[in-house]
């Protein structure tokens, strides 16, 4: 299939996953949760590795590492968030990583050539707009007991930025996408028990609670395969613009299912952030003008 086509069901099944996460959230607390999702993803991996004939030792194990990481934490993150926060909002500010993504390059052109080169003045608006939709999204959909969440859930797309930019590189040292979401799954098994075991015993299970992780698992790591495919296949930037529908998704589902408020000052910090995020990945991948700072590295 085209790489488009796996950006396309990735976002869907994320959305899903998303909205049973918050089913869930209610009988198990967010590490419980990352356990389980993380120990059918790494079963279903190991399956599909076995399948495909490929070896589970890699030639670059400290990438591997740091972008297990990086997406196990904004995957914590990003579970404890969407537990608390309405649906859309949370999702919303997960997908904040291209502006992140954005401000790290336009940071690492300061710090690697001060003197020789000059910001892409667009590029810096388009981030400057982009927070202000974040902003929008927040004030109005948030009372003050919900500011944690609102703060951890903007933190996850700080992380995802990082854990996306390990993807674009284990894709293009050859990695192959089922090993890539074996080795996150992994990491997702560690961090999930531990967090677990640290916020006190375990919670009974129930056909429902049963059923909605083994769906969360199923979800997840159909959509991660599917992202890393995306992403691995190469044509980053129509890949990474469509990852935005995922908002639309989950803001329709949390709408539908858990009657999260509809604001129009939400409505417009979404509008924002979706816009500003496909500005900000175009600006990234034309060639930039010659008083301009590069913004790949």
């Amino acid at each position: 299939m085209p790489p488009p086509v796996y950006m396309l069901g990735a976002s869907l099944l994320f959305a899903l996953m998303a909205a049973c996460v918050k089913l869930a959230s209610v009988q198990y607390g967010a590490g419980e949760i990352v356990f389980y999702r993380s120990l059918i993803g790494l079963a279903l991996m190991a399956a599909a590795l076995r399948g495909c004939g490929v070896a589970w030792r890699t030639p670059v194990p400290a990438m591997h590492f740091w972008r297990s990481l990086s997406g196990t934490v904004a995957l914590c993150l990003w579970f404890y968030s969407v537990g608390v926060l309405p649906l859309g909002t949370a999702t919303t500010l997960n997908y904040t990583a291209p502006l992140w993504i954005a401000l790290f390059l336009i940071g690492g052109s300061v710090m690697l050539a001060p003197n020789r080169v000059a910001i892409d003045g667009r590029l810096v608006a388009t981030v400057l707009v982009g927070f202000a939709g974040v902003a929008l999204v927040l004030k109005p959909t948030l009372d003050p007991q919900q500011m944690w969440g609102g703060v951890l859930g903007l933190l996850s797309g700080v992380i995802s930025a990082v854990a996306y930019l390990g993807v674009t590189a284990l894709g293009r040292a050859g990695e192959p996408s089922e090993r890539v979401v074996l080795y996150f799954s992994a990491s997702g098994v560690v961090a999930g028990a531990g967090l677990a075991l640290l916020s006190g015993p375990l919670h009974d299970h129930t056909p429902r609670g049963l059923l909605l992780l083994a769906a969360i698992g199923a979800l997840a790591t159909a959509a991660q395969w599917l992202m890393t495919r995306a992403y691995t296949a190469g044509a980053t930037l129509g890949i990474a613009t469509l990852q935005y529908l995922g908002i639309a998704y989950a803001f329709a589902l949390g709408v539908w299912l858990f009657d999260d408020p509809v604001t129009p000052q939400a409505l417009a910090g979404m509008g924002l952030i979706i816009g500003a995020g496909v500005a900000a990945t175009f600006l990234r991948g034309r060639p930039q003008r010659q008083d301009a700072a590069p913004t790949e590295t």
